[in-house]
C-alpha cells in the first residue's frame, strides 16, 4: 500500500474542513488575518483548496487551507469501509482513495479537502451550532478519523439559534478538542486561545506554535507602533503645513484668496485619506469595503460644526488648555484663533456669554500677502492656527484606527465610519489634552520640531491607541 505524503514545511499547517456553508472560509480569513479569502453564502463557492499562510517579517507562523465542503461523504466512507484493515493502516486506505479517484469529478471536493490532510495538515472541523446536529455529519467525521491526523472542532454560530450542547456531545466522540469560535467577533485573546488549542493537537507542534504565538503578539505591537507613527506624522504635517499661491497682479482678489484656501483644505483632506489607507494596509484590511462618505467626508467634513462637536474641544476645554492666551478681554471676545484677518467660510461663530468665545471652526489660518525681492507676490496660508483642529483630526484618526483594528477579516459588510457621540470621552482626558497641547503648540509654531518631541507625541498616541483597543 502507498503511504501518505509527509509535509516538509517547518511551520504547522491546518486544513479547515466541514459541511458546505458552515463558515469555513470565514474562520480561515479571521485566523489568517487575510481579507482576500472569498466568502459567500452560496453553497459550493469554494471548489479548490487554497493556502493562506500568516507571515510576520517574512516568517510563516502557520498555514491554513480553505477547502471545499464534503459533498459525497457517505459514498466515500462506504468505499473506505470495504477495506478491512486495522486502525494503524486506515490512513493508507484514505491515500489510496485519493490516488484512485484523482480524475473522478464526482469526488473532486473530497479529494481537494483530504489532500492537504494527508500531506500532514492538522484538521479543524467546522460546524454551525445554530443548526441542529444530524447523523449526516457522522460520515464526514468518520472519514476524518480514518486519516489519523490530529484534529479539533470549532463550533461556529451563523444564526441566533443555539444547538451547541448537542453538538458538543457528538463532537467530543470524534475530536480531541472542541472549541467555540465566532470569526466575526475576534479579539487578540480569542485568537491566542485558538492558537493554544492548535498547539495541543500534536506534540511536535507545541514548540513551533508557541513560538508563533509570541511572534503574533509582537506583530500586534508592531501594528500599533506603526499606526501611532502614522498618526503623529499626520498631525505634525497638518499643523505645520504652509500653502502658497502666486499672485500675478498688483491687486489681490477675493477669488485668489479662495483658491489658496481651498487648496489648503484639499491638501488636509487628502492627507487624512492617505493615512486612513495606510492604516488599513497595516492592519491587513486592504480589501475593506467602505462607503464613499468615509473617503470624501461629505457628511462629516473636517471643517464642519458637527465634527467639532463630536471630536473637537468644547469652549471650556479650549480655555483649560490655554487656548485663550492673548485674548481681547475688553471686547468681550476671546480670540481663540489669534491673528485671523480673513474668515474662511465664516458661517459659524459668534459671541457667547459674558466672556465670550469665537468658535470659528472654518477659520484655520490667516491668509497673508507676501512679496519677494524679485518683485513676485504670493498668498500664503498656514501653519494651522485653529486650536480645535488638531483634536478634531486626531479624534477622527483614532476612531478610524480603532475601528479598522477591531474589524474581523471575515467581515464583508460595508464599513461606514459613523460618529460615536461617546468616543471623545473614551480617550481625551484632561491630562492627555494638556500634554497634547504642548506639542500642538510646537507643531503650529512654524519652527522646526525636535525628533525627541515627535517621539514623545508618538508615545502618547501609542498609549492612547493601546488603551482604546484593550477597552480600558
Amino acid at each position: 500500500m502507498e503511504t501518505p505524503k509527509q509535509s516538509s514545511v517547518a511551520h504547522p499547517t491546518f486544513a479547515v474542513v466541514g459541511h458546505p456553508n458552515k463558515g469555513k472560509s470565514s474562520i480561515v480569513s479571521a485566523l489568517a488575518l487575510d481579507d482576500s479569502v472569498h466568502i459567500s453564502n452560496t453553497s459550493g463557492t469554494t471548489t479548490k483548496k487554497r493556502s493562506f499562510p500568516l507571515s510576520v517579517d517574512g516568517r510563516v507562523l502557520y498555514e491554513l487551507f480553505d477547502t471545499p465542503g464534503f459533498q459525497r461523504a457517505r459514498r466515500v466512507l462506504a468505499w473506505l469501509e470495504k477495506h478491512d484493515v486495522p486502525a494503524d493502516k486506515r490512513h493508507e486506505i484514505v491515500q489510496r482513495f485519493i490516488n484512485e479517484h484523482q480524475e473522478d469529478t464526482r469526488f473532486n471536493d473530497e479529494i481537494e479537502l483530504l489532500t492537504p490532510i494527508m500531506e500532514g495538515a492538522g484538521i479543524i472541523y467546522v460546524v454551525d451550532a445554530s443548526k441542529p446536529y444530524g447523523e449526516e455529519y457522522e460520515a464526514e467525521m468518520e472519514i476524518l478519523r480514518w486519516t489519523g491526523q490530529p484534529s479539533m472542532a470549532l463550533i461556529n454560530h451563523i444564526d441566533d439559534n443555539d444547538y451547541s450542547q448537542e453538538w458538543k456531545r457528538a463532537l467530543g466522540q470524534y475530536f480531541k478538542m472542541v472549541r467555540t469560535f465566532n470569526p466575526m467577533q475576534t479579539s487578540l485573546a480569542q485568537h491566542m486561545s485558538i492558537l493554544e488549542s492548535m498547539a495541543q493537537l500534536k506534540e511536535e507542534w507545541i514548540a513551533p506554535v508557541k513560538a508563533s504565538m509570541k511572534l503574533f503578539e509582537q506583530y500586534q505591537e508592531q501594528m500599533l507602533e506603526r499606526s501611532a507613527a502614522l498618526l503623529t506624522t499626520l498631525l505634525y504635517e497638518s499643523l505645520s503645513m504652509v500653502e502658497r499661491f502666486p499672485v500675478k497682479t498688483e491687486e489681490v482678489y477675493a477669488e485668489d484668496k479662495e483658491k489658496v484656501e481651498e487648496k489648503y483644505k484639499e491638501k488636509l483632506r487628502t492627507m487624512e485619506v492617505n493615512v486612513q489607507e495606510q492604516i488599513e494596509k497595516i492592519w491587513n484590511h486592504e480589501h475593506l469595503q467602505k462607503t464613499q462618505e468615509m473617503l470624501t467626508l461629505d457628511e462629516m467634513d473636517l471643517f464642519s460644526k458637527e465634527t467639532a462637536s463630536v471630536f473637537g474641544l468644547t469652549r471650556k476645554e479650549l480655555i483649560i488648555t490655554g487656548a485663550t492666551s492673548g485674548a481681547a478681554a475688553g471686547a468681550g471676545i476671546d480670540l481663540l484663533f489669534a491673528g485671523h484677518t480673513l474668515l474662511l467660510g465664516g458661517l459659524i461663530g459668534g459671541v457667547v456669554g459674558g466672556t465670550g468665545a469665537y468658535f470659528g471652526f472654518n477659520e484655520l489660518s490667516e491668509v497673508k500677502v507676501l512679496g519677494q525681492t524679485m518683485g513676485k507676490r504670493y498668498l500664503e496660508i498656514g501653519p494651522m492656527e485653529n486650536r480645535n483642529f488638531p483634536y478634531i483630526l486626531l479624534g477622527r484618526a483614532l476612531y478610524h484606527t480603532v475601528q479598522v483594528a477591531s474589524i474581523s477579516h471575515a467581515a464583508r459588510e460595508v464599513f461606514d465610519m459613523k460618529m460615536d457621540q461617546t468616543f471623545k470621552a473614551q480617550w481625551l482626558s484632561d491630562t492627555l489634552r494638556k500634554n497634547l497641547e504642548t506639542y500642538h503648540k510646537k507643531f503650529r509654531s512654524g519652527k522646526s520640531v525636535e525628533p525627541k518631541d515627535l517621539k514623545a507625541y508618538e508615545a502618547l498616541i501609542h498609549q492612547t491607541l493601546k488603551a482604546l483597543l484593550e477597552g480600558e
